[in-house]
């Protein structure tokens, strides 16, 4: 499966403005690409203004996240937050390459140092979605802090987790250290995909990367704005689960 990575500097709260970035940064020949996921809350940055920003499954960021999986024939792991009548959540939402929403994970662990907790709801449900023969986990940026979340993807045997997230640099090696780990311990690919820019208050500095089931990077992209490629094999993640089953022995108490 070929991956691209959007890494970018979101403008503080300005879809519009974004999504213009965005289209000139997918301005290429993306026919050989399987999946594109771009970071946590995509067209905002973090917002803690959530009742203000937040949208329907009708709203205006899922018709542009839709019509680029439509026009460009590939899926979309995007970060939108999604209203739901009177509760509101982060979510990484999966979108196919003919326009459909297909999964919708809302992030179980709001960042509460930040009041995430405060302004957005607590998902409760782990979060499955597919792509062909892919199994993929999905998880949004301070999720990666909790390895019971990985484990039951683990249980579910996986062979993909996705994390997006708004990861600032002064904690960037916990997120290098924490992404090699969860592709260690549940011996699968991980992907990582962070923003970079300056608001003011925080530095981002990206460093989306891929790991393999062995905890090799694949790929690591610090500072750049961009699409960045690159392929991972799913046989890969099979052959390593039969020459050291260690999943076999995993114990959730």
């Amino acid at each position: 499966m070929k991956l691209g990575l959007i890494q970018y500097s979101p403008v503080w709260e300005d879809k519009e403005k974004n999504k213009k970035q965005i289209l000139n940064i997918l301005s290429t020949d993306l026919s050989s690409v399987d999946l594109l996921i771009f970071p946590e809350m995509t067209l905002t940055g973090f917002s803690m203004n959530s009742k203000q920003i937040a949208e329907d499954l009708n709203g205006d960021s899922f018709s542009f996240f839709k019509n680029i999986a439509k026009e460009k024939n590939t899926n979309i792991l995007a970060g939108i937050i999604l209203k739901e009548v009177n509760q509101i959540y982060n979510t990484a939402v999966h979108i196919n390459s003919s326009g459909e929403i297909i999964s919708i994970y809302k992030k179980i662990h709001p960042f509460t140092y930040s009041t995430e907790d405060k302004n957005y709801n607590a998902g409760s449900q782990t979060v499955v979605t597919k792509i062909d023969e892919w199994n993929i986990g999905l998880s949004v940026c301070y999720d990666l802090r909790f390895p019971e979340l990985y484990r039951f993807y683990a249980k579910q045997r996986i062979e993909l987790i996705i994390n997006i997230a708004n990861w600032p640099v002064d904690r960037i090696e916990h997120w290098q250290t924490l992404l090699k780990a969860r592709a260690i311990e549940n011996q699968c690919y991980v992907a990582g995909v962070n923003r970079v820019g300056d608001t003011g208050e925080i530095k981002y500095n990206g460093w989306s990367s891929v790991w393999d089931p062995m905890g090799n990077e694949i790929i690591g992209i610090e500072n750049e704005e961009g699409i960045f490629f690159t392929e991972i094999n799913i046989d890969d993640v099979k052959r390593l689960r039969i020459d050291l089953p260690f999943l076999n022995d995993i114990k959730l108490i």
